[in-house]
């Protein structure tokens, strides 16, 4: 098939997942093209084969952008379109219909933040806006449904979102989980060394309200004995800074920033902390379980479905202070516990949520798309 993935974001974790596939279809002997803005993964995608073509949309208004992608897709005369992000996904589904007969195919990568507590486990992210519903529930619903695409969801939790609030016809809803590449991320070798250091935490994400990266700052302070890595940018990056001086953590909390490649950095840690009030699949989590890294996470969204209480790691509830220090202080005491749940957490990778286990399902779904549009 001729599978063209299309962003319109050059950072976050759909641009990521969209890399991963597009270079998975190439592997597997798909004609694999990317449409969207240049990325950290652009040299990747394109060393393993795939065609990445450098437009861009900005903004919702940005109709001469829209207009040049629009273009290329029909240019490309597709078998699949596959649409990432949630500006693609509008533009997607608005040209669709125009392509030749392409299969469409939407991932919803996440929920509004004004939004985010309509999905079972989530907390409000953010204030509700009146926008919010017209676009992501009744707008949803009306794009779907005209342009005949396929729903791809990442997590059961927000496939009921999907289904409860949008309304979407659950026969047009494909719950594929997101997968990581265990050759890429793997436990580092066993090493050596004759000064023990600190156990060591990494949070990774981007710096926005919906993170509550200050859910982790505020534990930090009640575990004196751990260090914190944080790698990630974003609109709180300055608050963030004056917090962990103000708290007189700057000896044991490192700002790493954005990493392009987080491979080596979780190489460095020991566990891994989940603190977001929202969450469907996060590729974060399951970077950190296939590198053998046992998790303290918020209980949120798809999050219990990957994790589980006491085998991959430790949850908790959202803003819960307390209940995340304990968490983080029990693994960061116990290098056994912490054995234990990080082999846990690369099997429980290993079964079922490797990029080929990803791939396997979306394959499926992009056959059913091509019957649709036929």
């Amino acid at each position: 098939m001729r599978v063209v993935q299309l962003l319109t974001q050059a950072t976050g974790g759909p641009v990521d997942h969209a890399v991963d596939v597009a270079v998975a279809l190439a592997g597997r002997g798909h004609e694999s093209h990317l449409v969207g803005p240049q990325s950290a993964g652009t040299a990747r995608a394109r060393a393993a084969g795939v065609t990445w073509h450098p437009l861009e949309m900005t903004t919702k208004r940005d109709l001469a952008g829209g207009a040049r992608v629009a273009r290329r897709l029909a240019a490309l005369r597709p078998d699949i379109v596959h649409l990432q992000d949630r500006r693609a996904g509008w533009l997607g589904r608005l040209v669709g219909r125009g392509l030749g007969g392409a299969g469409l195919v939407y991932t919803l990568h996440g929920v509004a933040d004004g939004l985010s507590d309509l999905v079972p486990g989530n907390a409000l992210a953010a204030p509700r806006r009146r926008r919010d519903r017209v676009y992501y529930l009744h707008g949803e619903r009306a794009v779907t449904r005209w342009s005949r695409a396929r729903v791809v969801v990442p997590s059961a939790a927000v496939a009921g979102f999907a289904v409860d609030q949008v309304r979407l016809d659950p026969t047009r809803v494909d719950v594929v989980a997101n997968g990581v590449d265990p050759l890429r991320f793997t436990p580092p070798p066993a090493t050596t060394t004759s000064r023990p250091r600190p156990p060591t935490v990494l949070w990774l994400g981007v710096l926005a309200e919906v993170k509550r990266v200050d859910v982790l700052l505020d534990a930090a302070q009640r575990v004196p004995h751990l260090r914190v890595l944080v790698a990630g940018d974003g609109p709180l990056l300055p608050q963030v800074r004056r917090r962990v001086a103000d708290a007189g953590l700057v000896d044991r909390v490192s700002l790493l920033g954005r990493v392009a490649d987080p491979a080596p950095v979780l190489a460095r840690a020991d566990l891994f902390a989940l603190t977001s009030a929202a969450e469907n699949c996060p590729l974060a989590l399951l970077q950190a379980m296939a590198c053998g890294l046992p998790a303290v996470a918020t209980a949120v969204g798809g999050v219990p479905e990957v994790l589980r209480d006491g085998v991959e790691g430790l949850l908790c509830e959202v803003g819960d202070v307390a209940g995340l220090a304990a968490g983080l202080s029990a693994l960061a005491e116990d290098p056994a516990a912490r054995a234990r749940m990080g082999a846990a957490a690369r099997s429980r990778v290993l079964d079922g949520y490797t990029l080929d286990h990803c791939l396997d399902g979306l394959l499926e779904s992009y056959a059913r798309a091509r019957t649709c549009a036929r």
